[in-house]
C-alpha cells in the first residue's frame, strides 16, 4: 500500500458519474440530505455498537482530488472539463450530524445524517460506509464476547488473520470500543492507543533445547510479566511442570510472581482444571490461566459453563472477521433534498421487500429512558424540528404495527445525533479511546438484560413520531397514485 495514500477515488465509479451528471443538470448545488442506517443485527443480536466515526472525520478533512486523481478520471473520457476543474477546488463544506462512538444503535434510524450539496453528499457514501460498517461490525462482536467472558478479561488476537491490513489495526480498535481490554497488534497502539500485549509462541519454545529451557530464559528476561505457553508439547506431563519449575528457580529468588499460563489448544475445560489444582497446590494460587484457540462468545459461554478454570480469554479470528456474521448491511439513502427557496421536501425509497422501504425526511432521534430505573425504554425517530417535552405524556407505536402502543409519563429523552461538521468545519471534540470504550460500557448498561439475550432477544423498540409517519404515509399513497 502506498504511503499518504489520499483515499478521496475510494468510491463507487457511478458516485463520480451520476457527480457529473448533477454537475451538468444544474444540481451541484442542490442542498440533499442522506442517512446512514443499518437494516439488522449481526448474529441475530439485540443492539450494535456505532464505531468508525473518528475516521470518517479525518477523511472528510483530508478529502481533496490530486493532481493525480484528476488525471486518471480525465483519461476515462466521460467526464466534461467543467466537473473536472470542480473537482479539482473540491472541498466539503456541509453539515454531518451522528451519534458519539459507543453508542448502542438499532435497525433503521439513523446513526449518520449528511446535509450537503449532492455532489459532496454522494461522494461520502462509499468511504463512510465501508469505515462505519466495519468498525460497528467488530464493536458489536467483541461486546457479545467481552459480555459472555462474565467479567473475565479478553484481548484480541486477530491480527494475522483479519482481512488486510485496515482490517487488523482499525478492527482492534474497535474491539477495544466493544469492550476487549488490549490487543497483540502493536500499531494499534501506537497509532490509537489500544493497549498491547503478548507473550510468546510455539516457536520460541522450539527454539531452545528443551521446553524448561524456553521457559527459564524467559522468566530471566520478562520477570515482572511472565505469561508462559505451555501446550507445545504436553500441557500436563512437561508444560505445567516445567512452569513451577521455572517460577520456583528463577521468579521466586528475584522476588516475582508469574502472571500466568496460557493454553492454546486441547481439551480447554479439563485442562484448566487440571492446571489450576497444579499451580494452587505448587503455591502459585495468583497465577492466571488465560485460554485462546478459535474461541467465540458460544464456547466462551460454554467454557464457563463447564466450569472451566480460565481467568482471561485471547480471541482471534472469529472476532477480528466477526467470522459467524462478517457483513454490517449499514446503507446510505438519500431522504430530502432543498428546493430553490431552502423548503425541505421529504423523500423515500419504496420497494416490495418493506424493510427497504425508507424513513423520509431530515430528522433527529431521541431515546427514551425510564427516570426511576435509568433504563432506555425506546427510540423515536421524529422530524428536525420537532422536539419531545419531558413534562408531557408522550404516546409511542411501533409503526409496523400502529395499534401497539404506550403512553410514557416518568422519562427523560436525549438526542443521540449530535453536531459533527457545520459548513465544512469539524466542530466535535473527538473524546480519547477510553474515554469512547467507557461511554459504550455506560450505556450499554443501560439497556435492559433481555434486550442483551444471544438467543431471540427482546426487540428494542424504535419507533417514529406521528408526524414522521404521517408524512411516510402519504408519501406511499403518492408512489401508489403514480403507479
Amino acid at each position: 500500500m502506498k504511503a499518504n495514500l489520499n483515499y478521496t477515488l475510494l468510491c463507487d465509479f457511478y458516485e463520480l458519474t451520476m457527480s457529473n451528471g448533477y454537475f451538468q443538470n444544474g444540481l451541484k448545488d442542490r442542498i440533499t440530505y442522506f442517512d446512514a442506517f443499518f437494516r439488522e443485527v449481526p448474529d441475530g443480536g439485540g443492539f450494535a455498537i456505532a464505531a468508525g466515526l473518528e475516521q470518517v472525520m479525518e477523511y472528510i478533512e483530508n478529502l481533496h482530488f490530486s493532481a493525480e486523481d484528476i488525471a486518471f478520471l480525465r483519461q476515462k473520457q466521460i467526464f466534461s472539463e467543467d466537473f473536472l476543474q470542480y473537482l479539482a477546488d473540491f472541498h466539503f463544506t456541509g453539515d454531518i450530524y451522528a451519534v458519539p462512538e459507543g453508542t448502542p444503535i438499532f435497525p433503521g434510524e439513523p446513526f449518520l445524517t449528511v446535509k450537503a450539496p449532492a455532489i459532496e453528499a454522494q461522494l461520502l457514501e462509499t468511504y463512510l460506509l465501508l469505515t462505519m460498517n466495519h468498525q460497528s461490525l467488530i464493536a458489536t462482536k467483541a461486546n457479545r464476547i467481552v459480555r459472555a467472558a462474565a467479567g473475565r478479561a479478553v484481548t484480541e488476537f486477530g491480527s494475522r488473520r483479519a482481512q488486510g491490513a485496515d482490517g487488523a489495526i482499525l478492527g482492534a480498535r474497535a474491539a477495544y470500543i466493544g469492550g476487549c481490554v488490549g490487543t497483540a497488534c502493536t500499531l494499534s497502539d501506537m497509532l490509537y492507543q489500544v493497549p498491547a500485549g503478548g507473550t510468546m509462541g510455539h516457536s520460541w519454545i522450539q527454539m531452545f533445547p528443551d521446553e524448561y529451557t524456553a521457559f527459564r530464559t524467559y522468566c530471566q528476561m520478562y520477570p515482572q510479566n511472565t505469561i508462559l505457553l505451555v501446550d507445545t508439547y504436553n500441557v500436563l506431563k512437561s508444560g505445567i511442570p516445567n512452569a513451577i519449575k521455572a517460577f520456583d528457580e528463577v521468579l521466586k529468588p528475584l522476588g516475582y510472581r508469574p502472571k500466568g499460563i496460557r493454553l492454546d489448544s486441547g481439551d480447554i475445560t479439563y485442562l484448566s482444571k487440571k492446571a489450576r489444582k497444579m499451580l494452587d497446590e505448587a503455591g502459585y494460587p495468583d497465577c492466571n490461566i488465560v485460554a485462546s484457540n478459535s474461541l467465540d462468545e458460544y464456547i466462551i459461554r460454554d467454557l464457563l459453563l463447564q466450569g472451566a478454570c480460565v481467568d482471561s480469554f485471547g480471541v482471534g479470528e472469529r472476532m477480528i472477521t466477526s467470522k459467524s456474521d462478517p457483513v454490517f448491511g449499514g446503507v446510505y439513502k438519500l431522504v430530502a433534498i432543498e428546493d430553490e427557496n431552502g423548503t425541505i421536501i421529504p423523500k423515500i425509497k419504496v420497494s416490495e421487500n418493506v424493510s427497504k422501504i425508507t424513513n423520509p425526511h431530515f430528522k433527529k432521534v431521541y431515546r427514551l429512558y425510564n427516570k426511576k430505573t435509568g433504563k432506555a425504554i425506546a427510540d423515536q425517530i421524529c422530524v428536525y424540528d420537532e422536539r419531545i417535552e419531558e413534562n408531557k405524556p408522550l404516546e409511542i407505536f411501533d409503526p409496523n404495527y400502529t395499534w401497539k402502543h404506550k403512553t410514557l409519563n416518568d422519562f427523560t429523552a436525549k438526542e443521540l445525533l449530535v453536531p459533527i461538521f457545520k459548513n465544512g468545519k469539524k466542530i466535535y471534540h473527538s473524546p480519547s479511546i477510553q474515554e469512547i470504550r467507557a461511554f459504550c460500557q455506560n450505556q450499554i448498561e443501560l439497556l435492559w438484560e433481555e434486550v442483551k439475550r444471544f438467543e431471540y432477544p427482546h426487540r428494542y423498540y424504535v419507533d417514529l413520531s406521528s408526524k414522521l409517519w404521517n408524512i411516510k404515509q402519504s408519501l406511499l399513497a403518492q408512489n401508489e397514485e403514480r403507479s
